[in-house]
C-alpha cells in the first residue's frame, strides 16, 4: 500500500496529482466515446486501491473485470510511461469483489422494498404523480403497521390490502383508488420480468462489505456487473442512486479525513438525471453535498458536463475532461460549458484544447489543500497497470467462489414479513367471520330474539387491534426514512 498522500494522474506542465485529502470533494470524468474515459476511471480505481481506499464501480460495458489480473504492458503503454517520467511503472493485479443484481457474474446484490423506499421505487416504476401518492400511502400504512416489505410479494400483498380497505384508509392517508393500485401492480409485473424478483429481497446488502482492504492494505475494487442491467436504464440509475443514498444514511460522520473511506463511481451518469423531476434532482444535490462528511467521494462519468444539472455539477471539485467534438450547436455549448468550469491557464485556450485532445489526453484540474481549484493542465494520462483484456469466465468464477462473502449473499432468505402477516390476518378474519355467522344462526334459532349491544368488528378495527398487540415485536417498531425515502436501519 502506498504511503504517499497524492494519486498520480499524469503529466502536464509538471506532474498532475489528486490530493487524497480532497478526493471526497467529488469529481467528474467527461468526454466523447473513445477518448479515454474508461482508462482514466481505471487509473483512478487503481490509484485509490493502492492507497487503501475501497472503490465501487458499475461495469457498464463489462470491460473492467481485468482489474483483477496483471496488465499486458503493451508497447504504447510503456512508451507513455517513459514519456511522462513514470519510472516505477509495472504490471499489477488488484483485489476485486464481483457483484451482480442477477447473481450470474458476481455475488447477488439485493436490497429490500422497505429499504429502497417509495421515492426511488416510484422512479424505478415510472409512476405518475397520482400513482406515486398511492405508493407513498401504501408504504406509510406498512410503516405504521410495523410491516416490513422485503420482496415483491410483500408489496403486492400490501397493495391488495390497501385497495380492499381503501374507503377506511382514505380518510387518514388520502384518496386511494383501485385504478392506481391496478396500475402499480401492472408496473410491478414489468419490474419482475426485468429481474426485480431476484434483487428485491434478503439478505440485503450490508454497505460495510464494500469497505474492505486486502492483506496488503489495498482497497477492494467492488465491480457491479451492469452490462445486463444497462438494458433497463431506469432500473440501473435508480439502483445506483439507492446505493449512494444507502452510503449517506448508514455511514457515520467522520468530518475531514486524510483519505476517503470509499469512492463511488457513477458511470453513464446522464441516466440518473434523464427525465428526473426537480424534486429528485434537489435531493440528489443534497446527498452529494452532504455525503463528503461521511468520507465518501462521488465521481460521475459521462460524455458531457451538460448531462449533469448545475446544482450537482457545482459540487464536483476534481475534473478530468477528455475530448469533445463541436459539430452541432449543442456540442459547441458543451465545449464552452466544459471550458468555463476550469480555472483558466494563460498558456492555452481550454475551449480550443478540448476539441484537439488526443486519446489518453485530458484537461485536468484538481483541488488544492485549501479547496481552491488548480490551474487547468493539458495532461497526458498515465497508463493503467491492470489487465485490459476480457476476464475468462473460469477465472471470474474462481474469484467469486474464493470470496468470504459468498456464504452471506449467494443464498436467498425468505423470512416472515408483510405477505405472511397479511395472510395470517386474512385467515383469522375468515375464521372470525365464520364464527360470527354460526353464532348469529344459533341466536336466530332461539325462541326469544336477543339483541346484542356489541357491533361486529370491521376489518379495520380487527386489524388495528392486531397491530396494537404486535407493538414491541421485531416487526412492530416504527421505521424512519431518510432524505431519499430509504429505510434508516440505525
Amino acid at each position: 500500500m502506498s504511503t504517499d498522500q497524492t494519486l498520480y494522474l499524469g503529466k502536464g506542465d509538471g506532474p498532475v496529482h489528486l490530493n487524497l485529502k480532497m478526493a471526497n470533494r467529488h469529481g467528474l470524468i467527461a468526454g466523447a466515446t473513445g477518448t479515454g474515459k474508461t482508462v482514466t476511471l481505471r487509473v483512478l480505481a487503481e490509484g485509490f486501491s493502492d492507497h487503501g481506499v475501497p472503490v465501487f464501480i458499475a461495469d457498464a460495458k463489462g470491460d473492467l473485470a481485468g482489474l483483477c489480473q496483471p496488465g499486458e504492458m503493451p508497447g504504447y503503454f510503456v512508451k507513455r510511461a517513459e514519456q511522462i517520467g513514470l519510472e516505477d511503472y509495472t504490471s499489477s493485479a488488484y483485489p476485486v469483489t464481483f457483484w451482480d443484481l442477477f447473481g450470474n457474474k458476481g455475488h447477488r446484490l439485493r436490497t429490500t422494498v422497505s429499504e429502497i423506499g417509495p421515492l426511488l421505487l416510484a422512479r424505478m416504476l415510472d409512476l405518475n404523480d397520482t400513482q406515486e401518492g398511492v405508493l407513498y400511502a401504501t408504504f406509510q400504512v406498512a410503516d405504521d403497521e410495523g410491516m416490513l416489505l422485503l420482496d415483491l410479494k410483500d408489496l403486492r400483498a400490501m397493495l391488495n390490502f390497501v385497495g380492499e380497505n381503501a374507503k377506511a384508509l382514505s380518510s387518514e392517508y388520502g384518496n386511494i383508488t383501485k385504478a392506481s393500485i391496478g396500475a402499480i401492480q401492472r408496473r410491478l409485473l414489468v419490474l419482475q420480468q426485468q429481474g426485480g424478483k431476484q434483487f428485491l429481497g434478503e439478505p440485503a446488502l450490508d454497505i460495510n462489505d464494500f469497505i474492505r482492504t486486502d492483506e496488503d492494505g489495498r482497497g477492494y475494487i467492488n465491480l457491479l456487473a451492469a452490462d445486463q442491467l444497462m438494458q433497463q436504464p431506469r432500473l440501473y440509475a435508480t439502483f445506483l442512486l439507492w446505493l449512494m443514498s444507502e452510503l449517506f444514511e448508514e455511514l457515520p460522520e467522520v468530518g475531514d479525513v486524510e483519505k476517503p473511506r470509499l469512492v463511488f463511481f457513477f458511470d453513464e451518469a446522464h441516466l440518473l438525471f434523464d427525465g428526473a423531476p426537480k424534486s429528485l434532482v434537489d435531493k440528489v444535490e443534497q446527498v452529494v453535498r452532504l455525503i463528503r462528511s461521511k468520507g465518501v467521494g462521488i465521481y460521475f462519468v459521462t460524455q458531457s458536463p451538460l448531462d449533469i444539472p448545475d446544482e450537482v455539477l457545482g459540487q464536483l471539485g476534481n475534473r478530468v475532461q477528455h475530448a469533445l467534438r463541436a459539430f452541432t450547436p449543442r456540442d459547441q455549448k458543451a465545449v464552452r460549458a466544459a471550458a468555463d468550469t476550469f480555472r483558466a491557464n494563460p498558456e492555452f485556450s481550454a475551449a480550443e484544447a478540448i476539441q484537439n485532445l488526443g486519446v489518453g489526453e485530458a484537461l485536468v484540474s484538481t483541488l488544492t489543500l485549501k479547496g481552491a481549484p488548480n490551474v487547468v493542465q493539458n495532461t497526458l494520462i498515465r497508463p493503467a497497470s491492470s489487465g485490459m483484456k476480457q476476464l475468462p469466465a473460469a477465472q471470474r468464477k474462481y474469484i467469486i467462489g474464493s470470496s468470504e462473502l459468498g456464504e452471506r449473499y449467494d443464498v436467498a432468505v425468505d423470512r416472515s414479513s408483510a405477505y405472511e402477516l397479511l395472510a395470517q390476518r386474512a385467515e383469522k378474519s375468515a375464521e372470525a367471520a365464520s364464527a360470527a355467522e354460526s353464532k348469529q344462526k344459533a341466536e336466530a334459532n332461539e325462541a326469544k330474539p336477543k339483541t346484542s349491544a356489541r357491533k361486529r368488528e370491521s376489518v379495520w378495527e380487527s386489524m388495528a387491534k392486531s397491530v396494537a398487540r404486535s407493538i414491541g415485536s421485531s416487526l412492530g417498531r416504527r421505521v424512519v426514512r431518510g432524505i431519499l425515502g430509504s429505510l434508516q436501519k440505525g
